[in-house]
């Protein structure tokens, strides 16, 4: 008897730590992963299972993106958190060890053990409460596996150096590259900050060690085990820093699916290029315009509009917005580049609503997210706007030649910013007195006239 109370005893846990908050259940978590398996993000995610969204993002980030269990249910071996409240609610109502092992249908011995090993002990006495169980039998089963990068410093220096190491010319002379910016918080130095390194690949590196040590199995490892001590926290193998030396430099893993998502949540059905009237195909009727963005150094951008049937271009002068400093702007603020959503909608109705209500029947404009408030847009000059499909620059073909031919005003590589107002509409003069081979020989600005004088006679030429 004496034996068997000793070896019951020796079962209680050591004390640990304080557990804080109550864990969430391993069901929450495992459904937490499963949405961003579907492509969400981790706000999107939280939404969805119903958790905070600054714990939904610390479970992302201190898993590096990378899910960290198995998502499968509970096999039924091991005691869930249900059956430890009704354990619990029954050890409170003082039924014995064998009337709870009969009321839970589990064996006395099961029982027995979980109300010693994982009672609560800071009250000075073995208090049983659901909650507290359930994270002690989490942290016990997790039993943390040393990483084989730090059992085997030869295996790590090897690995660390072919990610991290320097370059050098063939003559063997070290190269030391860009200064490197600080690591900093959530945030990793830009691009251009981003030291040289010889950048070997994760999946270069475990192949390569087969060839350099043929004979020796302790020097082997696989690529994902490599972006595991890089991704994930707490694994004490590589430090986080080393992710610069991949080629993306991304800061978390991101999960395959979150490439498919939607890019273009600002098209609606109703905006889609199949709905766009069919008379535009034929370029008979004027009025029907296409639209997109001339982008510059800086983010400086000028819009460019033109009509199907007259070729007929108008220029949308795109300023800064006051404020704006490059890369220095204010965070989760307003765009202040000159070509934002809100921005883009008044700089453009203020050119379109100078034209007469005949000549602008819709406008026609490629996936850019400058467009996001054309329901506003329409409201406010009674305009539709059609999206192009993806990919499909052809079915803007006018305004993809025009933009062309813009660019020896406005050429790559060069601030836009630079340019005025008025400058910007004298070169939308100077394209529009151009003649073309597609008017027969006659100017945009000609075809264009002819279309207002002819609605000027029939007496229907309004300002819309």
């Amino acid at each position: 008897m004496v034996r068997r109370q000793q070896a019951a005893d020796r079962a209680i846990r050591l004390k640990l730590r304080s557990p804080g908050h109550p864990k969430f259940q391993r069901h929450i978590e495992a459904a937490f992963w499963g949405e961003i398996a579907k492509g969400l993000l981790a706000e999107e995610a939280a939404a969805v299972i119903g958790v905070a969204p600054a714990v939904a993002t610390r479970w992302f980030r201190q898993c590096g993106g990378m899910r960290p269990f198995d998502l499968k249910p509970n096999s039924g071996r091991y005691l869930s958190f249900s059956e430890r409240e009704e354990i619990a609610l029954l050890n409170a109502q003082g039924m014995g060890v064998r009337e709870i092992a009969r009321q839970a249908r589990r064996d006395p011995g099961t029982i027995s053990r979980e109300l010693r090993r994982n009672a609560a002990t800071r009250g000075g006495k073995l208090d049983y409460r659901a909650s507290v169980a359930q994270w002690k039998s989490d942290m016990a089963a997790r039993h943390p596996k040393t990483a084989k990068l730090v059992a085997n410093p030869r295996l790590h220096a090897y690995v660390q150096e072919r990610l991290s190491g320097e370059i050098s010319t063939p003559g063997g002379r070290a190269i030391a590259g860009p200064s490197t910016g600080a690591w900093a918080g959530r945030n990793k130095p830009h691009r251009k900050d981003r030291a040289w390194v010889q950048a070997w690949s994760p999946e270069q590196v475990a192949n390569r060690i087969k060839v350099d040590f043929p004979d020796d199995e302790s020097m082997r490892i696989s690529h994902e085990a490599i972006y595991q001590a890089l991704y994930v926290q707490g694994r004490g193998a590589l430090k986080r820093e080393l992710i610069l030396c991949l080629r993306t430099g991304r800061a978390l893993r991101a999960p395959r699916a979150r490439s498919r998502r939607r890019t273009w949540a600002h098209v609606t059905p109703e905006a889609l290029i199949s709905e766009r009237p069919a008379e535009v195909e034929d370029r008979a009727v004027p009025g029907h315009w296409e639209g997109d963005l001339i982008i510059g150094l800086e983010r400086s951008a000028i819009g460019t509009v033109v009509e199907r049937s007259t070729r007929f271009t108008m220029l949308v002068h795109l300023p800064r917005e006051e404020g704006y400093r490059h890369k220095q702007s204010v965070k989760n603020g307003p765009a202040l580049a000159g070509y934002g959503a809100i921005t883009m909608k008044t700089a453009l109705a203020n050119t379109m609503s100078t034209l007469p209500e005949q000549l602008a029947r819709s406008l026609t404009w490629d996936r850019g997210k400058e467009m996001s408030a054309h329901a506003q847009f329409r409201v406010e000059t009674g305009i539709p706007v059609f999206f192009a499909d993806p990919h499909s620059p052809w079915q803007r073909g006018t305004n993809e030649n025009t933009n062309g031919l813009l660019r020896q005003y406005f050429p790559k590589g060069t601030d836009l910013s630079r340019w005025s107002a008025e400058e910007v509409e004298a070169v939308a003069h100077t394209l529009n007195s151009r003649p073309r081979k597609t008017l027969g020989w006659k100017t945009p600005a000609e075809a264009f006239n002819e279309q207002l004088q002819l609605l000027q006679q029939a007496g229907v030429a309004t300002t819309g």
